[in-house]
């Protein structure tokens, strides 16, 4: 300790007039009590006054410059010290270094502008304020093929300095990807693959700099997916897995970059370790069954990725994939799922696997999670079926299959995912199935849950697919029974309210359904109609200049079928619905023009 303080003084004292030797010995001393204890010495060093000194030491021409830059990295270990070294005024003349020759001074310089950099807001400000990353990435770009000892450890640390300058700020990560650190980083995984240090550098700084759009771009014109997979392939440790796994992920959102990672066999890779890791209980393979599964499912959601796996429903990765939903781990059920839902993105695909049996097996897989089942599976199992059965052609083969009452069975769920989804699918399976859509329309406690439903104001989704659900339920029947079921179970209203609707599409179909409730159920119907203003509203949605020219014609086809009703021609007369009408009659669009006639004269009549 006396050694310390003396070394300190004599540092102040003669900083600026001592020769090379009597500085060596203090600077010395100052590195040994840092080994011997870093965070009590470097406290001293900050009292001591001797950080401002330092500035003044980091000259290129200086035989001390490297061990001055090795006090500064080793201080900076210590977050205390980080500002302080900003504020000493160090990084100007740090900066200055990096472009000396001498590989002691730059590979010192680098960890100290590293290590101020680290968490430290200021340090970051000061490295960029002097420049510093420009001189740093220069540095990668001419060193990047170089592979003797030292070049590789200045590699390595030039690396981890630009990550700690980058590490979770947005502006400097985009500097850096402007710079063209991008492509220098991926030819470096390349040549130095077997450098374990300088191939984890280049990984975290990949991890860091993936999350942003613009890097996704840049990654895309090199052979990244190439050498993530490479590298992967070499990999037995579950930690150097993981470490790949958390660049593929952001990487993978990308679908060109997800079409590269298929070409270069990564599917391959990520099967295996689902084999390997299936049947094991250990944390780490149950962590890495979920990566990998996870990561093929990111896979399949680009379209060319997707159908390069698909290869005609005989690709052996889609025969893989569909071996998980019958698998006992809930992960890989859900993977399985997911993917079949991925591969269900377009009508070729769906025909294909309807009628290769995918049904039966997704029904099997609902029916293990129906009591006290996986939420995320039922999710998932039901967004397949409900991509299933978009194709026109596939709804019969679906209906006949028992599709509807296997989804019948989650009505029971509080889970507003699986409703949305439980909703959607029977949609999509009564489109232009009147048969189905009367049995279901009839089934009073579906229509019951389907108005309770339409009053889910927290759940927006569940409350939006329950009111097309209860109108497509109408639509797709014209059944007389449907309606008196929903009149019964108090949906008009819902369907009023409906008509109201910011989505044109939805509007639509409240109105369609609500004028096949007033040409075949008016009576039973006409007190609901009037106590939810429903004549109030068409008049609205015909005096609004912004009203859609469907939702114009359809309200006036439904006014000719509501004046049928006395209560109801009462409450239109009174409502000058003649003039707003007549106006339409020069309406630019010819249908909604014509439409305006016929309820002109309908009205007259009825008048």
């Amino acid at each position: 300790a006396d050694n310390l303080s003396e070394a300190l003084k004599k540092l102040k004292i003669t900083s600026t007039d001592s020769t090379a030797d009597s500085l060596e010995g203090c600077l010395d001393c100052l590195l040994q009590a840092l080994a011997q204890n870093n965070m009590e010495t470097s406290e001293k060093i900050q009292k001591s006054g001797v950080l401002q000194v330092f500035a003044s030491l980091l000259t290129p021409q200086s035989s001390c410059t490297a061990k001055v830059a090795n006090i500064i990295a080793e201080v900076a270990r210590n977050e205390f010290m980080r500002n302080p070294c900003v504020d000493a005024g160090l990084i100007p003349p740090l900066v200055q270094l990096l472009n000396c020759k001498d590989q002691e001074v730059l590979l010192q310089t680098g960890r100290a502008l590293g290590n101020i950099c680290y968490d430290s807001h200021e340090g970051r400000n000061a490295v960029d304020h002097a420049g510093g990353a420009h001189i740093v990435v220069d540095h990668l770009r001419s060193l990047c093929s170089k592979t003797d000892p030292a070049s590789e450890k200045l590699l390595t640390v030039f690396c981890g300095m630009l990550m700690n300058y980058s590490n979770e700020n947005d502006t400097l990560q985009s500097q850096l990807i402007n710079m063209g650190v991008i492509p220098t980083l991926v030819k470096l995984l390349g040549i130095h693959c077997q450098n374990a240090a300088l191939t984890e550098m280049c990984l975290v700084a990949f991890g860091n700099l993936a999350e942003l759009e613009s890097s996704k771009e840049q990654f895309a014109y090199t052979n990244i997916a190439e050498e993530l997979v490479k590298l992967f392939k070499k990999q037995i440790e579950h930690d150097k897995k993981e470490m790949i796994f958390e660049v593929l992920a952001p990487l993978a959102e990308n679908d060109v970059i997800k079409l590269q990672l298929v070409e270069a066999g990564l599917v391959e890779c990520l099967l295996e370790i689902v084999q390997k890791t299936v049947d094991s209980d250990k944390e780490d393979d149950i962590a890495e069954l979920k990566t990998a599964s996870d990561l093929m499912v990111l896979l399949l959601l680009g379209d060319e990725s997707m159908q390069k796996l698909f290869e005609g429903g005989k690709g052996s990765v889609f025969q893989r994939v569909l071996s998980w939903i019958p698998s006992n781990s809930h992960q890989l059920q859900l993977a399985g799922a997911l993917a079949i839902a991925n591969f269900a993105r377009n009508d070729g695909n769906c025909i294909h696997m309807v009628d290769n049996g995918i049904v039966q097996k997704l029904m099997d897989l609902l029916d293990r999670h129906v009591e006290d089942g996986n939420v995320t599976v039922q999710h998932a199992a039901l967004s397949a079926l409900r991509n299933l059965a978009i194709p026109v052609v596939n709804k019969a083969k679906m209906l006949s299959a028992g599709v509807a009452e296997a989804v019948l069975k989650f009505l029971r769920s509080e889970m507003p995912p699986v409703q949305f989804k439980l909703l959607g699918t029977l949609r999509m399976l009564i489109d232009a199935q009147a048969e189905a859509a009367e049995q279901l329309g009839k089934n009073v406690k579906l229509v019951e849950r389907l108005v309770e439903w339409c009053e889910a104001k927290d759940h927006a989704g569940v409350m939006g697919e329950s009111n097309r659900l209860l109108s497509a339920l109408i639509r797709h029947s014209k059944s007389k029974d449907v309606i008196r079921t929903i009149v019964q179970s108090g949906g008009i209203k819902h369907l009023v309210t409906m008509a109201t609707s910011e989505h044109v599409i939805m509007q639509n179909e409240a109105l369609v359904a609500l004028a096949l409730i007033a040409a075949l159920e008016l009576v039973t119907a006409e007190k609901d109609l009037e106590n939810a203003q429903l004549v109030q509203i068409l008049h609205r949605l015909l005096s609004d200049d912004r009203s859609a020219p469907e939702i114009k014609y359809n309200s006036m086809v439904l006014i000719c079928a509501l004046v049928g009703s006395e209560p109801l021609q009462k409450e239109v007369q009174s409502m000058a619905f003649l003039e707003v009408i007549s106006k339409l009659r020069s309406h630019e669009n010819k249908t909604v023009a014509q439409q305006a006639s016929l309820t002109e004269q309908r009205l007259a009549v009825e008048s």
